[in-house]
């Protein structure tokens, strides 16, 4: 079965080292020669994934492909999904999905608890919406992994806006953020993966560290998963969905956003699960029964991103002090050139014990810095 990947970054390269389980022959489009997957995949065609031609061109001759990055071009996905190639997530799931108006639109039109929002397309217009405030701003197109997301707490922050289509929402009081990933299969059947915690750097914006299983009250638990589950179906797509969600102080659960493939919030399921985030979407693809998606053991992710002050040839400082470490696993992304807040790889620990899990996770984050040669 030839399977065709979108985007050749560190999701595409974990996806395809989780494909050695399988017969498959697979087939990588990246603008990058050097990427992270250029390597690992049988063939790799350099090219852009937002094009039409170029995407159409790679994909009709195969199976099936899927997304390492929703920034891909979904006119030339649904015209191959037309023709017969399967597509993981659907072209449908995609353009609702890749546009956070979209997106918010989506989640209003069926009922899925997410914070009020408003649409704006251009700055000026926040002047109209001053009560919404505080409230966090997200550039409609383009905004990933922590960018196109800005915190407007008072009218003074409102020289910072973005001058584009955007989505005003309203600022939550949240106790925990969450995510969990959800896989559904060709016959429209749902797999969970157990919610994980994530810690958000307040600058970067991006996750510092997370904990799975989140420890949660029994009753949010099944708010959140009752939530995923129809958010998903309602999606009507097969495919991996990852779903940010926000708890209040009252123990409200709230959609913050969904990412329509493998996510950083589920790497850790490499060697924390018995079947990891990356197995799971082989499965699907190939219609083999899903995978058990149970904990072996508690874990926690530390993300690994380049240091303040630091651009040029990554060099990884206290690398070795880690690696001495009991259950601690490191993953380099593979990334020649580091730069300030560019993630370049995380590390997984294991652990029964929560409390050493934090633990680790603070001092592994303190110890192995990315700078430059």
């Amino acid at each position: 079965m030839k399977i065709g990947i979108l985007g050749g970054g560190q999701l595409g390269r974990m996806l395809l080292q989780s494909a050695a389980n399988y017969v498959v022959e697979t087939w990588v489009l990246e603008n990058d020669s050097e990427c992270p997957s250029a390597h690992l995949c049988h063939h790799f065609i350099k090219g852009d994934i937002t094009d039409f031609d170029t995407v159409y061109a790679f994909g009709k001759n195969l199976d099936a492909i899927t997304i390492e990055i929703e920034a891909v071009n979904v006119d030339a996905l649904e015209k191959l999904e037309s023709e017969g190639v399967k597509v993981y997530p659907r072209p449908a799931a995609i353009r609702i999905i890749k546009n956070k108006i979209t997106q918010k639109e989506f989640y209003k039109a069926h009922s899925i608890p997410s914070p009020d929002f408003v649409v704006t397309h251009k700055a000026a217009e926040l002047m109209q919406h001053l009560a919404f405030l505080p409230a966090v701003h997200k550039i409609g197109q383009g905004g990933y992994d922590g960018k196109g997301v800005q915190v407007l707490n008072e009218k003074g922050d409102l020289g910072k806006a973005f001058d584009a289509p955007s989505v005003l929402e309203k600022k939550v009081n949240i106790r925990k953020e969450i995510a969990i990933i959800v896989a559904m299969n060709n016959e429209g059947e749902p797999v969970l993966f157990p919610p994980v915690e994530m810690v958000v750097d307040p600058v970067l914006n991006l996750l510092d560290h997370q904990v799975s299983p989140a420890l949660l009250p029994e009753t949010v638990l099944w708010k959140i998963e009752a939530i995923a589950i129809r958010l998903v179906k309602e999606l009507k797509s097969p495919g991996l969905f990852a779903v940010e969600l926000f708890v209040d102080k009252d123990d409200e659960v709230w959609v913050n956003e969904t990412a329509p493939r493998v996510h950083n919030s589920g790497h850790h399921t490499i060697e924390a699960n018995y079947s990891s985030q990356f197995d799971m979407l082989w499965r699907i693809m190939l219609g083999y029964p899903p995978g058990n998606p149970d904990p072996i053991l508690p874990s926690a992710i530390v993300n690994l991103v380049g240091a303040d002050g630091h651009s040029g040839p990554a060099r990884y400082e206290g690398l070795e002090e880690v690696l001495k470490m009991d259950n601690v696993f490191v993953h380099l992304y593979g990334k020649k050139i580091t730069k300030p807040g560019r993630k370049m790889g995380h590390v997984t620990i294991l652990h029964k014990d929560y409390a050493d899990l934090t633990y680790k996770a603070h001092r592994i984050r303190n110890l192995l810095r990315i700078t430059a040669e």
